[in-house]
């Protein structure tokens, strides 16, 4: 079985791929935002105190919270 992580886990400069979602609600928002189960992610920028990262996606930059981050599974 695949190495489980969630987008939270990841530091600057890392890369994964999206599985699928811990929380239903957020990830109608999430999957609204683009990010999608097969989509390579990126975290292109993290804040001074971890909160929130920017996660690089297709060819956009998005912000999202750490605890919204915490529910994107990648491998």
């Amino acid at each position: 079985m695949q190495n489980l992580k969630n987008l939270a886990d990841l530091k600057f400069g890392e890369s994964g791929v999206v599985v699928g979602f811990t929380d239903e609600i957020l990830s109608l928002k999430m999957l609204e935002m683009g990010v999608l189960p097969g989509t390579e992610v990126v975290v292109a920028q993290v804040a001074p105190f971890g909160d929130p990262i920017a996660i690089k996606i297709v060819d956009y930059i998005l912000a999202v919270r750490k605890d919204e981050a915490k529910t994107v599974l990648i491998v």
